[in-house]
């Protein structure tokens, strides 16, 4: 029995040119309406955005087998980026047959919570009083409990080893000592060599023959990853030199340096930002927690960082926020596309494997430092403050609460307090 991918495919090889472009702008707009839906309802993070996405698209769907899907993620996890987001574009590409799928599967994914936050950033700066204050206080709490969730998460199963739990706290020592703002990198990447030489396994062999067997297969032709590969790099290398602080620097910085999923980019923008006088401490963490609030990927955040940060600069705050939010969802994509016709083989080495494991183990550790600060030392202020914390992290990993519930809770527990 064919795949309804594959009978679709060969339909469309013995359409016309004018019925095989219609076909295109069909599942275009399929992909389109597809994603927004999703962006409009997926709360819960990154990892249950992966959940929806196989409900919706494999299983109903069938979009692409199993198999190929669970490739698909690990593809993503292996590359620096948000990975739902990019596990997104790559079954829109799938679907819409190219580049333009992917991007029509971005912006309808991706428009709904960056929407949400930009008009937050828009009407924060006029709350004032013991109200706001309340709820921007409720908010920093929520970011506290949410990182300390990922924090629990990603540590048992990115450090489940004493090799990899070593590494974890070298990369909080190093932060410790180095109070720089490219600190973070240099920690993920002393993980990755150490890594590279202290986790290696013998599982290449059945590595290997999973990736082989998985089928998955992207439409990117080589010379698109080619160039794909080359634009990332020169980005990369070159937004420092020409335009060093500025937002596309700080935000494409982030988004090619983020590994283990959206908080990690915590700690890189609050260094870019925060720390160079660019936003306030409570604007960003204020914006963390809101983006706790609503569907869809956590890297919108950088549309409320975008627009309070041009809004401190006498600019606009929907040009910062749309700089903001293409800079950081930029490097992802464009190591996706690089990277897809590599991923079999660079997969099945060892090697790369192992310097994978050794990064994503100094992640838990740079998240831990976030955790503290800017996080606890800016937000756990009393022991009223201490218990509120202790109570959201145990509602989310003990009874699982959505996030979105925690922070309405929060948000209500927040006004209260800020008026009695």
């Amino acid at each position: 029995m064919s795949h309804p991918d594959e009978t679709a495919r060969r339909e469309r090889d013995h359409a016309t040119p004018d019925a095989s472009l219609a076909s295109d702008k069909a599942r275009r707009s399929e992909v389109l309406r597809t994603f927004l839906t999703l962006g409009l309802t997926s709360f819960g993070g990154p990892i249950a955005h992966l959940g929806y996405f196989h409900d919706e698209l494999v299983r109903r769907r069938g979009w692409l087998s199993d198999k190929a899907y669970a490739e698909l993620v690990a593809l993503c996890q292996f590359l620096p980026g948000p990975a739902s987001s990019q596990v997104g574009f790559a079954l829109g590409m799938v679907r819409g047959g190219g580049v333009m799928g992917g991007i029509m599967a971005w912006i309808g994914f991706t428009l709904p919570s960056a929407l949400a936050l930009l008009v937050l950033a828009l009407v924060a700066g006029s709350l004032e009083g013991p109200l706001a204050s309340g709820v921007i206080h409720g908010l920093k709490l929520v970011a506290v409990a949410v990182v300390a969730q990922a924090i629990w998460g990603m540590a048992r199963k990115l450090c489940p080893d004493l090799r990899r739990t070593c590494l974890a706290l070298l990369a909080m020592l190093g932060l410790a000592l180095a109070q720089v703002a490219w600190a973070q990198v240099g920690v993920i990447a002393m993980g990755a060599v150490l890594g590279s030489l202290l986790c290696r396994d013998d599982k290449a062999a059945s590595v290997r023959q999973h990736a082989q067997a998985a089928g998955l297969s992207l439409p990117v032709s080589p010379r698109l990853a080619r160039y794909c590969l080359v634009a990332f790099f020169v980005l990369l290398l070159g937004l420092p030199l020409v335009a060093s602080g500025s937002l596309v620097d700080i935000f494409y910085r982030a988004g090619a340096l983020v590994f283990g999923g959206g908080h990690v980019v915590l700690p890189l923008l609050e260094a870019s930002t925060v720390e160079t006088g660019q936003i306030a401490a409570d604007t960003f963490l204020t914006g963390y927690g809101a983006a706790q609030a609503v569907p869809g990927p956590l890297f919108t955040f950088a549309a409320w960082l975008g627009a309070g940060m041009a809004q401190v600069g006498g600019g606009s705050a929907l040009l910062g926020a749309v700089i903001a939010l293409l800079s950081i969802f930029l490097p992802g994509i464009l190591l996706l596309i690089g990277v897809a016709p590599l991923w079999g083989r660079l997969r099945a080495r060892a090697g790369a494997r192992a310097a994978l494991a050794g990064a994503n183990a100094a992640v838990v550790g740079v998240l831990g430092m976030a955790l503290y600060d800017p996080l606890w030392t800016t937000s756990v202020l009393s022991r009223t403050d201490l218990v509120i914390a202790l109570a959201a992290f145990i509602a989310l990993t003990r009874f699982s609460l959505a996030p979105w519930k925690l922070v309405l809770g929060m948000v209500i527990l927040g006004a209260v307090r800020g008026v009695i």
